[in-house]
């Protein structure tokens, strides 16, 4: 028999008053501030003065930021080209309980815990034309400008990131992979299914959110490659790979123009929003929806 007046189960909404607070504080803040700054003129230093929306003009008549935002959707559509095949696969791969696979998947997994700016002093040394790996090793293929030149550079950025990433993506994979109960499996064998059948029947459709989750933050780390371009390439040669992370840093710390510059952050964040609310409608309007669903 319920009491009248006594209290629901489970945890009270007091509960996530910290980590709101905390929210608040250290994103809603800082982005309201950003957009007060995207109105005004501030060099950095000086006094902050209002300026209305000719920031906003600066940011958007500027070629470059045309620009960058090109390079930042190559790089984004690239990304996911590159990096969903082969860390499906590779997920799916680590994902068997076989010793040896346990091992390569150690392998796998060591450039996930490598910084990017590490990374990308070491690929910088070993692409370089005069002393790095093509010379060093007599290979006239590796021995190119491979960040001098504008035709290849954008490649070379793509293999990078993935390098780096695909591990991290291969983990995702792997652990949505081991929820597949065995028994799907098992039943697809009865009736006679191979591997590749038992691939693109069973295991792509279970893993449906899960490609889906692997792919927004895809798209997102698309939006913050901003330390590994930076350190590898400074977003040349010219505008090659000046993405519009890079392109706001360069405006605001190099071009002393913090209210342009925080323009193009607030694009930033509006972008990030817009990408990920697609991606988790394509999901379903359940976004708690089991991944086993149907089954």
């Amino acid at each position: 028999m319920k009491v009248r007046g006594a209290r629901a189960e489970g945890p009270s909404a007091w509960m996530v008053v910290p980590a709101l607070v905390f929210f608040v504080t250290f994103a809603v803040v800082p982005l309201l501030g950003v957009l007060f700054l995207s109105f005004t003129h501030w060099n950095g230093l000086g006094a902050i003065t209002w300026a209305g929306l000719e920031s906003w003009r600066t940011a958007l008549t500027d070629s470059v930021t045309l620009n960058a935002l090109i390079v930042t959707v190559k790089i984004m559509v690239y990304s996911l080209v590159v990096q969903v095949p082969i860390s499906l696969l590779l997920g799916v791969f680590t994902a068997g309980n076989q010793r040896y696979r346990a091992v390569l998947a150690v392998l796998y997994f060591v450039p996930l815990l490598l910084s990017s700016a590490a990374v990308a002093i070491a690929f910088k040394a070993l692409l370089d034309p005069n002393f790095g790996m093509g010379p060093g090793l007599h290979i006239p293929v590796l021995a190119q400008n491979w960040l001098g030149s504008a035709d290849l550079v954008l490649f070379v950025v793509i293999f990078v990131i993935a390098w780096q990433f695909v591990p991290f993506h291969t983990l995702i994979y792997q652990g949505g992979v081991r929820q597949i109960p065995a028994s799907f499996y098992e039943a697809a064998q009865i009736d006679g299914a191979g591997r590749i059948q038992q691939f693109f029947h069973i295991t792509l459709p279970q893993l449906k959110y899960t490609i889906i989750t692997s792919s927004t933050l895809m798209v997102l780390g698309s939006l913050a490659y901003f330390d590994l371009i930076f350190v590898l390439t400074a977003g040349g040669p010219g505008y090659a790979t000046r993405l519009l992370p890079l392109h706001m840093y360069l405006t605001g710390f190099r071009a002393n123009d913090m209210g342009a510059a925080s323009a193009l952050g607030v694009i930033l964040v509006v972008i990030g929003l817009g990408l990920a609310l697609v991606l988790q409608r394509l999901g379903g309007n359940s976004r708690s929806a089991s991944q086993l669903e149907g089954a």
